[in-house]
């Protein structure tokens, strides 16, 4: 049977830290304050409500559905070495959303500072920190730190990684993927090896708005592998489908959402399967201090950034999405809230409230007057 148990995965050990993102400078002229005004109240209501750990109670009120925030793009850094390399002129950087990249790193110093996030993958629990190491691949020539999130693009980056060691000979190869053969995880190597690499190499990861992630997981697996459906998918037709508990034709093909939803419900974030498990969970970004963090929404600019930042040679690019790859729509994930009890939604949203908070995804809108278009 598979375990039933509600955990938010809010509760963390250790010590508070300063930060977790560099801080980056900005020359605001009068017409840019002008344009950034009408963004800035809303933002910075919402960095006073992850200051103040209010935000399960605005779930629960609806009040956070309006709320606009900036797409992940990162620390100032990379503001600087693109100015650098020539790829954009100054002027192109927009500065509206250099202040909204700011409240994103604010917020996740704020978020971090606090006295229950860990400070570093040593003040993780044993089974914590085993979850991280297993997420980070190792470039040991070109002095990098990669923590894979499934579903953000984690097949393309190990492509790339499998090219940088020479494992393969281009990203385009057309195989298929082995997830573990000629990659590098932090969890083979000893402590003394990991505090060397966390201190000097270059650490990156990407995000991915929440639900979509999660919509994204559940067509891809209980629609598309036969093996998540009959490991997962006959157990939750069994758990949650009335008057299957004990029906041995069940193949588990057919799980809704619904049912799928229900069953995250009854699963402990810590030892959720790597594809729903909170990205948070996943890569503990307060522990990692990581130097960017890329977004899934900027994926093509994103990575080219990183791939400059690495110093990788000039041949290598990020993949092209493969063909037959069905994108989850805003269309798409809006059917599928809209089409979801939403006791069961405001009942999920908690256990992925600090890839929400952190990440500075706002809450899907959901009421009644939105979901009617």
């Amino acid at each position: 049977m598979l375990p039933r148990r509600q955990d938010y995965g809010m509760k963390r050990t250790g010590g508070a830290r300063s930060g977790s993102l560099i801080n980056f400078r900005t020359t605001v002229n009068s017409g840019s304050g002008r344009r950034s005004s009408a963004v800035l109240p809303s933002l910075l209501t919402f960095l006073v409500i992850v200051a103040s750990g209010g935000l399960l109670l605005m779930i629960e009120k609806g009040m956070l559905n309006s709320m606009e925030t900036p797409p992940p793009r990162g620390s100032g850094r990379r503001l600087d070495f693109i100015r650098q390399v020539g790829k954009h002129s100054p002027a192109a950087v927009d500065v509206d959303s250099q202040i909204l990249q700011e409240i994103r790193n604010r917020t996740i110093r704020t978020m971090c500072s606090q006295k229950n996030m860990p400070h570093s993958i040593w003040s993780l629990s044993p089974l914590q920190r085993k979850t991280l190491l297993q997420h980070v691949l190792v470039n040991d020539q070109y002095h990098f730190l990669y923590c894979y999130v499934p579903k953000v693009a984690c097949s393309n980056w190990k492509r790339v990684l499998k090219v940088l060691s020479g494992a393969l000979e281009s990203v385009d190869a057309n195989i298929k993927m082995n997830h573990h053969s000629d990659l590098l995880f932090l969890s083979s190597l000893k402590p003394e090896e990991i505090r060397y690499r966390l201190k000097h190499y270059f650490k990156f990861m990407f995000v991915r708005e929440p639900m979509e992630r999660l919509l994204s997981a559940y067509r891809n697996k209980f629609g598309e592998i036969q093996s998540y459906q009959k490991k997962y998918g006959v157990e939750i037709i069994k758990r949650y489908r009335k008057g299957r508990a004990k029906d041995a034709s069940v193949t588990g093909d057919d799980v809704t959402f619904a049912e799928f939803v229900h069953y995250l419900l009854d699963e402990d974030v810590e030892r959720m399967n790597e594809h729903w498990m909170p990205v948070y969970n996943l890569c503990q970004p307060c522990a990692m201090n990581y130097d960017f963090i890329g977004s899934y929404e900027h994926l093509e600019s994103d990575a080219e950034f990183v791939l400059q930042r690495i110093g990788a040679p000039p041949s290598v690019h990020f993949p092209e999405r493969q063909t037959w790859y069905k994108p989850v729509t805003t269309e798409t994930l809006h059917y599928y809230l809209c089409r979801l009890p939403q006791k069961l939604l405001r009942e999920l949203l908690p256990k992925y409230i600090l890839d929400f908070s952190l990440f500075t995804y706002p809450l899907p809108n959901t009421t009644t007057e939105h979901c009617r278009h």
